[in-house]
């Protein structure tokens, strides 16, 4: 399977961004966000907030936002997907996902599936399996797994797969480009 960069990026980010917008759109960018003193990533988050008000009211100069805005825009453009098309791991992902896979030798991959409910109407629901149910897809990809029902993988084609460490957790956070909103702490969407 190869690997790309990530497509063109449409909109650039910017400082009069949300929080929650850029949280949305690129989950890993939380990790850049969190090296400039932005810790404040989940559920109560005020999503609304601009990346500017954030860095300000961190104490942040105008300087400060600047150079957020440019690192977190690097690190967009030097983010790599597999090159599926239906969902794509990045490499961070996937490596992640060998990297568990070796603690459960019995567990072969990873099922991804939509349930009703969460905070936001849906919630992505994540476990390590031994084999794919019979009406399961198989997604190979960078060497790993992903096995999902085809309701599943109608609600998250086109999905991008991330594996995010912030302060409220670690995990496998979902750019769903069929969401409408989601919540702040990315495990759930409408």
């Amino acid at each position: 399977m190869e690997i790309q960069k990530t497509e063109q990026i449409q909109e650039q980010i910017h400082k009069d961004m949300t929080m929650g917008e850029i949280i949305r759109k690129y989950p890993g960018a939380a990790e850049v966000m969190q090296t400039h003193g932005l810790h404040c990533f989940g559920c109560h988050v005020s999503t609304w907030e601009t990346l500017e008000q954030g860095i300000m009211g961190h104490g942040g100069n105008e300087q400060s936002v600047q150079t957020l805005v440019h690192e977190i825009n690097e690190f967009i453009k030097n983010q790599s997907f597999a090159d599926n098309k239906e969902i794509a791991l990045t490499t961070k992902a996937a490596e992640k996902l060998k990297e568990i896979l070796k603690q459960y030798p019995a567990k072969k991959g990873l099922r991804i599936e939509i349930a009703e409910g969460g905070c936001a109407g849906f919630s992505y629901n994540f476990s390590l399996v031994e084999s794919p149910h019979q009406e399961e897809k198989i997604i190979e990809q960078l060497g790993v797994q992903v096995y999902m029902n085809e309701e599943s993988l109608k609600l998250m084609n086109g999905a991008k797969i991330d594996y995010v460490e912030a302060l409220q957790g670690a995990g496998f956070k979902v750019s769903n480009p069929h969401a409408t909103s989601t919540c702040g702490c990315g495990q759930s969407f409408s």
